[in-house]
Formats: structure tokens, sequence, C-alpha cells
């Protein structure tokens, strides 16, 4: 054994084994405060599409929580762009620490101007966002398009903190751009006939119809708040706000929360990537 698979196995002995797909992390500034996520690959024959962002990241005097998750369509590069890219726009606006939820609508545009500029590299097709940065452990922004969600659970009661764009509820804005949205038998409401969802990055073949402005919402932690889940919609789609909450209530492990939602996920029929952040506050 070579000295570099002796410190793996001594690595994998302290950390646990290391898998992309399976993390977790806890606040410095309030170490009741921890993170875990896990994704699970759909049974789609093209490459993963959803990319999570968990972390904690010092500046100045200050802690920024950021998670996120991001669900691509017909497109990995683009979500992944976005993991990469678009908390770093949000940290850029100049006016983030004062006007924190204009920095990130602003940051959204500008982020959806630049996939839709590099859309000779980053292909066609774009994801939805659910973005959630929690300043200082004490004021949370949660930010999305589409249809991937947040929740909070507040002594045992689940509230959801995004909007899930829908066609059926933007028909009207989506026809004043001049689209339309179809609603065949047997198949949900699409723009254009194409997508299920009426806000997204990218989709430059779709955007003169569809929109990035961004929902923005507000929550402040107290001791009443357990924990928050973002979550793609490969979750959402078989379990209702509530009985996610209520299934991971008992479950200290952020980690171990966000695998067993995606495992309860799975059995309860979902194809679609499913990918969860867990986030407890107690």
């Amino acid at each position: 054994m070579t000295g570099r698979e002796i410190l793996h196995k001594m690595k994998e002995k302290v950390l646990g084994p290391s898998d992309p797909d399976s993390g977790k992390g806890k606040s410095k500034m309030s170490h009741h405060i921890t993170h875990g996520f896990h994704l699970v690959k759909g049974k789609s024959h093209h490459a993963m599409e959803d990319y999570v962002v968990a972390q904690f990241k010092q500046i100045d005097d200050h802690e920024l929580g950021l998670f996120a998750i991001f669900d691509g369509h017909l497109s990995h590069e683009i979500p992944e762009y976005l993991q990469s890219n678009l908390f770093n726009n949000i940290l850029k606006e100049p006016d983030f620490w004062t006007e924190t939820e204009n920095a990130v609508r602003r940051a959204y545009c500008v982020t959806d101007t630049n996939i839709l500029e590099k859309a000779v590299d980053l292909g066609k097709g774009g994801s939805t966002a659910v973005t959630a940065i929690l300043i200082d452990c004490q004021k949370l922004v949660v930010a999305n398009v589409g249809d991937s969600r947040a929740i909070i659970c507040n002594n045992g009661v689940a509230k959801q903190l995004s909007v899930d764009h829908e066609p059926s509820t933007e028909r009207e804005e989506i026809e004043n751009r001049g689209g339309f949205v179809s609603n065949f038998p047997g198949d949900v409401p699409r723009v254009d006939g194409q997508l299920a969802v009426a806000r997204a990055f990218g989709d430059k073949s779709l955007k003169k119809h569809l929109s990035s402005e961004p929902h923005v919402m507000v929550a402040l932690i107290d001791e009443k708040t357990e924990f928050i889940v973002l979550a793609s919609d490969g979750l959402w789609k078989v379990m209702s706000n509530q009985e996610v909450a209520d299934s991971i209530k008992d479950i200290k492990d952020a980690r171990a929360a966000a695998k067993h939602l995606t495992e309860e996920a799975v059995n309860r029929k979902s194809s679609d990537d499913i990918s969860c952040v867990v986030v407890r506050f107690q």
C-alpha cells in the first residue's frame, strides 16, 4: 500500500468515506447550527442535473450560511455554472449588507444574462434554483425561480418560504410576453408546450416568454426554529411540506435527515433526480 493510500484510509477513518453526493458541516458562530446534504440520481439516462451548495463562509466579522439547490432541465452545464457563480454574484453586489433582498434580485438577473451570453458554451436548457442565505445565524433570505422549494419548520409546523412558479398560475404574464401555456390531457401545463415551470435560468429559446425574476422572502431565526429544508422537485412531487417536516423531526444529524428524505422519496416512486439540504438549528 502506498503512502497516499494509507493517508486516504486514515482520512476515511476520521472523516468517513469521501462522497461528493453527501456531506455536512456546522457553523463556527453557533455550534448548534449544522447542515447536511444528499443527492440521488434519478432513473433518466442523462447525466445528473441537480447541483447543491451547502457551506458556511466567514466574511470580515460576519458569517454567512450559503445553501442552494439547482435543478437543471436538458442541461447539467447550467446548474453547474450556477453552483460556481450565483453566490459570488450576490456577494459582489455593493449593497448586499444593507439591502440584501434587492441585491439578490439584481444578482439573479445578472447571472441569467451571463448564462444567455454563454449559451454557445453552456448549451440549451436551463435550471431552476432555490437559494438561502443565513446571515450571522439570525436572518434568512430565501430566493427561488422555478419549482425547487424551501420550507422552514417552527415548533413542528412547516411553512413554505419559496413559490412554485407554475405556468398555470402565471399564464397571463406568459401570454402578455407573446407565449402560451399548453394543457394537454395527461400532461402538466407547459410554457409554449415545452417547459413545466414559468421561471428559470437559461432556456434561451423560450426566454422571451419566461422570467428569471426571483421570489424573495425573509425569515428570522428564533428559539422556535427547528430546521429548514431545500430540495428539488424530485422530493416535493411525492411529499408535502408537512410530511417532510414530520419525517425528519426526530433525526438530529442533518446529513442523516437529508439522506432519509431522498430515500423516502425513492420509496414513494420518485424517478427524478433528488437533491436535499437540511439545516438544523437545535
